[in-house]
């Protein structure tokens, strides 16, 4: 069963973050990967709202493991963090790592702290 809820979650997870990822970066001016970042970002906070809620095991593999696991995406976010390095935007590319990292680490817990109120 759990296989099942991963695998209908991270479908729709999976073409979310494909959907708003093609939307965003072809809105955005920038080689920063805002849309990369923006989800990362938005699914760290949401993990830290579902966290707070306590769901039961059915639950969170639907909505964590399946969906929030593959709307954020930690291979991408390496992949243009390096590739940004590699170009020789080394301030950009630690902004973004750091910042992401930062950010997502405060984005949950700021999830976490709405969803506990």
């Amino acid at each position: 069963m759990d296989i099942l809820l991963v695998g209908i979650g991270g479908a729709f997870g999976g073409t979310l973050r494909f959907f708003l990822g093609k939307c965003i970066s072809e809105r955005s001016l920038r080689v920063f990967p805002v849309a990369t970042f923006l989800i990362n970002i938005s699914g760290a906070f949401l993990l830290g709202l579902l966290y707070s809620a306590q769901v039961d095991n059915h639950t969170y593999m639907l909505l964590g493991d399946g969906f929030l696991g593959a709307y954020t995406t930690f291979s991408t976010f390496m992949y243009e963090g390096f590739t940004i390095f590699r170009d020789n935007a080394r301030a950009d590319a630690i902004i973004y790592v750091l910042g992401t990292l930062l950010i997502g680490i405060a984005g949950f817990f700021a999830g976490y702290i709405i969803g506990k109120y």
